[in-house]
Parts: C-alpha cells; structure tokens; sequence
C-alpha cells in the first residue's frame, strides 16, 4: 500500500504544478503584461499627456539669451495649413509652422490679441505663392522677409525683431 501512495503522489505532483504555472500566467502575468503594453499606447499616442502634465503649449513665449546677451522671446503660432496657387494643375498644399522672435515677453499678450489679423495678413500672402516660389533657399529668405514685413505692419506698436520658419511642407 506504501507504493501505491507513492505512485499517486508522483502522478499528482506534476499535474499541480504544471496547472499552478498555467494560472500564475493566465491571472498575473498576463494581465501585467497588458497594462505595461497599455500605458506603452498611451504614452506613445499622446493621450498619457494630461496625466503627465507634459502637454505642449503653443501660446506661451520661450525665453533665450542672444548673442549679445539680450533676452530673446520666441512665440511659436499656431501651424497654417492651406492650399498654394496651382494655377489649373493638381492641387498643392502647404504646412508651415512659425516662429516670431520678439524684444520682450511683455510684446507677447499683444500678439496673443492680434492673432487672427496676423494669421489673415500671412494668409493672404501664402495663399498667392506657387510652388516655384519655394524652390531654393533664397526663395525662403524672400518668404521671411515678407512674412517679417506683414506682421510688423498689422502688430504696429509692437515690433517683431525676426520670422522663424520652424517647419514647411510642401505637398
């Protein structure tokens, strides 16, 4: 009878410990792995920004010091999507994201306030341009200029010392 105890507990001990390594598995590593691979998605998809109080803001103005050792404020606008001057052919879009570089963040609530004269007045002008306009860089340093000149026409008192061009794309 000895034997046959022994028997039964060696047949028994593996089924056990084979189902306890199923269901450690299935009801604790399992669900961790999900977790880990759901906050990997929300993080890498931006909706973990809130949560992590990393959200990006647009309106308020970066601060630097210039060469010369001045402070140097830079409002980032908001990205202007639109469609070029095509002239009868396909149509083309451009994306551009800008930069204003400004004397003082004091200049900055009088930009806020003006925003959409300014976006309107680079509108207008962007709106004109074809693709051959784009080409080389000094067709961008022409664009500069032209953007600099408009926003210092409709931000009057306030004077923008630069444009930044940040990012284009032309499609």
């Amino acid at each position: 009878m000895h034997e046959d105890e022994e028997e039964a507990d060696e047949e028994s001990e593996p089924l056990g410990h084979g189902g306890a390594k199923k269901k450690w598995i299935l009801f604790i590593f399992l669900p961790i792995l999900l977790l880990f691979g759901a906050a990997a998605g929300a993080y890498f998809s931006g909706f973990a920004d809130p949560l992590l109080h990393r959200m990006k803001s647009e309106k308020t103005p970066a601060e630097e010091i210039s060469k010369e050792g001045q402070v140097v404020v830079f409002y980032d606008l908001p990205e202007i999507l639109l469609n070029l001057d095509s002239e009868g052919h396909k149509e083309r879009f451009m994306k551009i994201q800008i930069s204003l570089e400004l004397k003082s963040s004091l200049d900055a609530p009088a930009i806020e306030s003006i925003m959409p004269r300014i976006i309107d007045s680079f509108l207008v002008y962007l709106r004109g341009l074809r693709v051959e306009d784009l080409n080389g860089s000094s067709d961008l340093v022409r664009l500069r200029e032209e953007l600099l000149t408009r926003v210092n026409d409709t931000a009057k008192p306030v004077r923008v010392n630069d444009v930044l061009i940040k990012d284009i794309l032309v499609q």
